[in-house]
């Protein structure tokens, strides 16, 4: 297991040794920990560690790759064909938690939370007269339309929690295929100008990459808010800095970004005001239970194919 830190320390991952000789480390970044750190084992346990010709040219026993996620960039899938090396992903263990976190940073933007919390934290709130302040304007959900790219398992929860708010829900796909879900399928154009909300779920490819850029922002609504938890690149940084400090957008939920940890030099760490931008460190996925599931969907993927079975088979 090259990342146990990834899933942090408060999920167990003994019982992995259930099934062979088991190490673990905290966490393995450069090409040469993971040559020497691989060595002769033959499964692998990875989540963003780079798993390719270089790193595993030195490791002649690895017969599967395990990803402790369901993105698997990290791993070279022609070379793994090339050399029989089956690679496994964990599905729909973080569904609940990315679709809760969407709406969490959708209405902390649109409600102006932090703002009011500071009010009354600040002693303005118990300074004045009257018993309530609203003196940001905010609006309900109901009523409002909510736009998602990516119609995947996240996508479709969060099309149905936006339904019970009370909003009008339409979809788009940047592949161009075709669902039968029963919400309006629209094009990119008519997404962008409709959408109240618009929340991204879709993964990262040379398709969705900067789907969300200065000519896409210039298209959407001056007081619509944006929330990316699909991957950082999708959005450009850049254009959506330039979008939020202009006002061609009304503000921004994030919990991806184009580099992560966040880049010094990136644009969006100027922004500090909360009632347009709220950034979280990739922690959508990350509920105690979705990090629980992933380590049991793992141990259940190994398992499987310790018993000549195919389970979330990705190559």
């Amino acid at each position: 297991m090259l990342e146990r830190l990834s899933v942090g320390e408060d999920v167990d991952v003994s019982y992995l040794s259930k099934l062979g000789e088991f190490t673990a480390y905290d966490n393995t970044v450069t090409k040469e920990e993971i040559i020497e750190r691989v060595g002769d084992a033959e499964a692998v346990i990875a989540n963003k560690a780079r798993l390719n010709a270089e790193s595993l040219k030195d490791a002649p026993n690895v017969r599967i790759i395990a990803e402790l996620a369901t993105g698997y960039d990290n791993v070279d899938l022609e070379y793994c064909k090339s050399r029989g090396i089956r690679v496994v992903n964990v599905r729909d263990y973080s569904t609940a938690m990315v679709a809760q976190h969407t709406f969490a940073l959708a209405l902390a933007v649109s409600q102006k939370l932090v703002h009011y919390d500071n009010y009354v934290k600040s002693g303005q709130y118990g300074a004045q007269k009257r018993f309530s302040n609203f003196d940001i304007p905010f609006n309900e959900l109901d009523g409002k339309t909510w736009g998602i790219a990516g119609l995947g398992n996240i996508g479709t929860r969060v099309a149905k929690i936006a339904e019970a708010f009370g909003c009008r829900v339409i979809t788009h796909s940047i592949t161009g295929r075709k669902h039968d879900s029963g919400y309006e399928q629209v094009d990119k154009e008519t997404l962008l100008k409709e959408s109240d909300y618009l929340s991204l779920h879709c993964p990262l490819s040379d398709l969705s990459r900067h789907f969300i850029d200065a000519d896409a922002l210039k298209l959407m609504k001056p007081t619509a808010i944006l929330v990316n938890v699909a991957r950082g690149p999708v959005v450009d940084s850049a254009a959506l800095a330039d979008a939020l400090e202009n006002g061609t957008i009304a503000g921004a939920g994030l919990d991806v970004l184009e580099a992560e940890p966040i880049a010094a030099d990136d644009p969006l760490g100027r922004i500090k005001d909360s009632n347009k931008l709220i950034i979280t460190p990739h922690l959508a996925w990350a509920s105690v239970e979705a990090r629980t599931r992933c380590v049991s969907e793992v141990y259940k993927n190994l398992e499987a194919f310790m018993n000549g079975e195919e389970r979330n088979v990705v190559c």
